[in-house]
């Protein structure tokens, strides 16, 4: 196992997994084989992060825009994230690992939705990583869906629309109480942020490997983390402001 000390550790890692079909193309498998290595590197990658100390981990697992793919390959993608949870949700919970799901519930199907709540519930008092799992996600949605919460509000009376500001939204936004992301990786060398935490990435730092999801390793994440040491951050001021200190 390797194991590295960094000057700066994020206290929020998000990371958009992508290229799990192109992985596979290469190989001249079929595209849920790349969905199912992609899986491994899940687990190594919750590893890693705990291992780094990281508090809080984003994992994009499905958009709101993927039930436009095939029906077999959605079909594919909702079996791996039951077989996930089933399979790894007690170990996760034995190494005090958070489980917190984003994402729109309104229209997921019975089964899986209770999976997801049950994943929440069973985890919530854990005081270690917290697992973030994007699912059933956009962006856009969520700030809509912030943004008819708060004009309901300011409709019955509870709230005058001057007094809107971004703490409120960020307080009815799905990630509440979690940190923005100071790291957002992207695998496959895509540079886009394709719908994905738009509100919350506004001083994020961005990293983009080449190589494919299931391909990304502990050296990799460890190198972007790394890099992420190395920035200056200065949140629209002069001074650089760093994450959370090792040992600090």
């Amino acid at each position: 196992m390797s194991e590295r000390t960094f000057l700066t550790v994020p206290e929020h890692v998000a990371i958009i997994m992508d290229g799990n079909g192109r992985w596979a193309k290469q190989r001249g498998l079929p595209r849920t084989m790349g969905h199912r290595k992609g899986v491994d590197a899940v687990r190594e990658t919750v590893r890693a992060a705990g291992e780094a100390g990281i508090k809080y981990l984003t994992l994009f697992a499905f958009s709101s825009e993927n039930w436009r793919r095939p029906e077999t390959e959605v079909s594919d993608l909702l079996g791996l994230l039951k077989a996930f949870i089933r399979r790894d949700l007690a170990e996760l919970h034995r190494q005090n690992v958070r489980v917190k799901v984003i994402g729109d519930r309104l229209s997921l199907k019975s089964d899986i939705l209770d999976l997801l709540v049950d994943a929440e519930e069973r985890t919530k008092s854990n005081t270690a990583l917290t697992l973030v799992i994007a699912f059933n996600y956009g962006s856009r949605d969520e700030i809509a869906r912030a943004m008819a919460s708060l004009a309901l509000d300011v409709e019955a009376g509870r709230l005058r629309a001057q007094d809107i500001s971004p703490a409120l939204i960020n307080a009815r936004l799905d990630t509440a109480g979690i940190p923005d992301p100071d790291l957002i990786i992207r695998t496959s060398g895509e540079e886009r942020l394709s719908n994905f935490l738009l509100w919350q990435a506004a001083y994020s730092e961005f990293i983009f490997v080449p190589e494919y999801w299931p391909d990304f390793s502990r050296e990799i994440f460890y190198s972007a983390l790394e890099t992420f040491a190395s920035r200056d951050r200065r949140f629209g001021g002069l001074v650089a402001q760093t994450a959370a200190a090792v040992g600090t």
